[in-house]
C-alpha cells in the first residue's frame, strides 16, 4: 500500500464517518469509515517505516577490468572484482 492510497482510504473514511447521514440497512456507515480510516492509517505508518528504512543504507559497487575502474554505481553493497580479459 503506497502513501496515495492510504491517504485515499483515510479521506473515504473520514468522509463516511462524520459527512454521510444516509443509513443502509444491514451496514453501519459510521463503522465502514473507521474501518477504513484505520487501514489507511496503518498502511501509512507501514509505508512510511520502509520509506525510512530504504534511505539509510548507502550501497556502493566497483566493478574493474584488469585492475582499472570501470564503472562506479549506487546498486549493490558488496565489491565486486571481474578479472576477465577484453579482446
Amino acid at each position: 500500500m503506497k502513501i496515495g492510497f492510504s491517504i485515499f482510504l483515510l479521506a473515504v473514511g473520514a468522509i463516511l464517518s462524520f459527512a454521510v447521514k444516509d443509513a443502509i440497512s444491514g451496514v453501519n456507515l459510521a463503522m465502514v469509515g473507521y474501518i477504513m480510516m484505520g487501514a489507511g492509517a496503518i498502511g501509512l505508518i507501514i509505508t512510511l517505516i520502509m520509506m525510512s528504512s530504504d534511505r539509510k543504507s548507502i550501497h556502493t559497487e566497483t566493478r574493474t577490468v584488469n585492475g582499472e575502474p570501470v564503472l562506479n554505481s549506487t546498486t549493490s553493497s558488496t565489491q565486486r572484482g571481474i578479472d576477465t580479459q577484453l579482446p
